[in-house]
């Protein structure tokens, strides 16, 4: 992917992302079975509010829950993106965009998903804002794309998205 002066709806748009739903309406939205890469926007300009607990699920006892300090830090002023992720198809090839967004969804709700990359953002106040975008990769590794698509945004804001913790990695 070629950088562009700004990530927005409208250049992933271009770029063939589809979605922009919320995601209470993911299973509404017909979002992919195939393996993929995706992205959560936030659309307010106004400086966020954080939660003082994450309510997303605790994953193997631990709580998800980080100071406002450590979200302050990792907020990235001015991007749209605030955390990007992929979905492969999986040892047995049946996961992909479909699997990985309900997983993210239910340890947002509180539930036991195994979706631990991204849960800053269920801190934010205004979490249930955001919308979900996805792109199915079929060509290539999808954890390559998104390692490039970190690459891109840190080269545009001098930082990784705010959820995203690390720069990405190819799948195995």
């Amino acid at each position: 992917m070629s950088p562009t002066s700004e990530l927005t709806q409208k250049t992933l748009t271009e770029r063939g992302f589809r979605g922009f739903v919320s995601f209470r309406e993911l299973g509404d939205s017909g979002v992919p079975a195939e393996p993929g890469i995706y992205v959560v926007l936030r659309t307010s300009a106004e400086t966020p509010s954080f939660l003082s607990r994450n309510p997303a699920g605790h994953l193997k006892g631990r709580d998800p829950s980080v100071t406002a300090d450590e979200l302050g830090s990792a907020w990235v002023d001015g991007a749209t993106i605030i955390y990007i992720g992929k979905a492969s198809a999986g040892k047995d090839g049946r996961r992909g965009l479909r699997t990985r967004l309900d997983e993210y969804r239910r340890h947002g709700a509180g539930g036991m998903a195994g979706h631990w990359g991204g849960r800053y953002i269920w801190q934010l106040a205004d979490s249930d804002a955001l919308l979900v975008a996805w792109l199915p990769i079929s060509d290539r590794d999808p954890g390559e794309a998104e390692a490039e698509l970190i690459a891109e945004f840190m080269e545009l804001h001098g930082a990784r998205p705010f959820a995203n913790r690390n720069k990405g990695a190819a799948s195995s």
